[in-house]
């Protein structure tokens, strides 16, 4: 029987996937070269070493077999993406879209504000998102092609049983305090006379760059986009289709050093100038100003949900009920306003995936218990109120069966979804062309890569 690797191909995927934004720090200067060619897709040597390090920061694990079993996982994606674009498998900008905001508000969770991942990163939010578009469409197309070929996974209660049961006893996984949240938001609509306010403040500004002004000096003092105002406004180049429709609409229809009407968008108000065009590719300024709630809209969404909470505390109407009919989360609402983990797609949370605002609020309360209502911020703007329930809270444990069935199930769905995967792979080894570096041919592959 071949040797198995000390991580399989799914907690692999979960590492690269998990651990994206790790990439966008500096790594060492590595001599490259091509490890592994699949079909015409290479491997290089530095993408080799750089997912090694990634995994051995993440882990604490030193296995000089890991660069083996990343070099395989790699192979393993390279077929899965041929086999994709053989069966025309495509992942469109919306679905990309999706997942990057995901993404990026966990990340925003972990760091506290947009402001201070945009500061530990060195890039805007733009940026961030144009690196890594391609990477995250490439994970989607790698998921889905695993999906088609596994198929619909069932595993009954005999299965889930057999599978745990398999696992020794002292490699049952540690389970940290977990904790489930039900929120309503309310987030009070902006008044007429407050847009009006601030497209004329955003059209006077625009006025006098035409006057003579710099942009760019206009943007860095007046621009509520903490990522581009400390760049005068300068996003850096972005493809067509990474801006929101209007902003980019407006973008793409100047010409030389035009400046855009007073445009709107879901973030506020903007005006743009075009600095470069290459095709499909552009590099604007922009100078951002968003309406905001008055005092009074804010403190009627507090009564609001002060009123709400005495009719939940006296058993009128359900937080269920009430999250539904009156939550502007629309993650939440339809889901009785419990929260959705964006890193693993449930409603727990460990403590150091919630968002610290939140968990110092439930940290005070009882399980059952719903907070009074509490301001929600994004940085310096106050957007609404919200209120927010704890519904559970597990102590640190061994993984079990009583506790941990739905966890241990996943489990066993994605092993047995991995084992189709694997044996697929093996049946189509020899349709593809896969070349791989003499200098890993000593490596306890689990598909003979070196025999072409």
């Amino acid at each position: 029987m071949k040797k198995m690797w000390k991580y399989s191909s799914l907690n692999l995927i979960l590492i690269l996937c998990l651990g994206w934004v790790t990439s966008l720090c500096a790594q060492p200067v590595t001599i490259d070269k091509v490890v592994a060619v699949v079909g015409e897709k290479p491997i290089l040597y530095s993408e080799v070493k750089a997912q090694t390090l990634q995994i051995q920061s993440q882990t604490g694990q030193n296995d000089s077999l890991l660069p083996c079993a990343v070099l395989e996982e790699m192979i393993l994606q390279k077929l899965l993406l041929n086999q994709a674009e053989k069966d025309s498998v495509i992942i469109g900008d919306p679905q990309v879209d999706q997942e990057l905001d995901k993404k990026i508000r966990y990340f925003v969770a972990q760091m506290g504000s947009v402001e201070e991942l945009e500061k530990y990163l060195g890039k805007s939010i733009v940026e961030i998102k144009d690196e890594f578009r391609e990477k995250i469409r490439e994970q989607l197309t790698i998921q889905q092609m695993q999906s088609k070929i596994s198929g619909e996974i069932k595993v009954s209660p005999a299965e889930v049983k057999a599978y745990y049961e398999r696992i020794p006893k002292d490699s049952l996984p540690f389970i940290e305090s977990e904790i489930q949240v039900a929120q309503i938001l309310i987030k009070p609509e902006v008044s007429l006379t407050e847009k009006e306010r601030v497209r004329k403040e955003l059209n006077d500004i625009r006025q006098r760059i035409l006057e003579g002004k710099s942009f760019a000096s206009m943007a860095a003092f007046y621009s509520e986009d903490p990522g581009s105002a400390v760049k005068g406004g300068e996003l850096g180049f972005v493809n067509r289709g990474d801006l929101v429709p209007e902003f980019e609409a407006a973008a793409f229809a100047l010409q030389g050093k035009e400046i855009s009407p007073v445009i709107e968008s879901m973030y506020g108000f903007h005006i743009v100038q075009l600095i470069e065009r290459r095709g499909e590719t552009i590099n604007v300024r922009h100078i951002l100003m968003s309406p905001k709630p008055s005092p009074d809209d804010l403190d009627k969404a507090r009564r609001q949900l002060d009123s709400l909470l005495k009719e939940i505390r006296l058993s009128k109407i359900s937080f269920e009920d009430a999250a539904d009919k009156f939550s502007d989360d629309a993650e939440s609402k339809n889901n009785g306003g419990l929260m959705i983990n964006p890193a693993t797609g449930s409603t727990y949370f460990e403590v150091s995936q919630m968002d610290q605002n939140i968990f110092f609020i439930v940290d005070k309360l009882k399980i059952g218990e719903i907070s009074e209502p509490v301001l929600v911020r994004n940085g310096e703007k106050k957007e609404g109120y919200r209120i927010v329930a704890l519904r559970s809270r597990t102590e640190p444990h061994v993984a079990n069966l009583n506790d941990d069935y739905q966890r241990i199930q996943m489990a066993a769905e994605s092993e047995k979804r991995e084992k189709r995967v694997q044996d697929w792979i093996t049946r189509k080894r020899k349709s593809f062309y896969v070349n791989v570096d003499p200098e890993y041919q000593n490596c306890p592959f689990q598909v003979n890569w070196l025999n072409n």
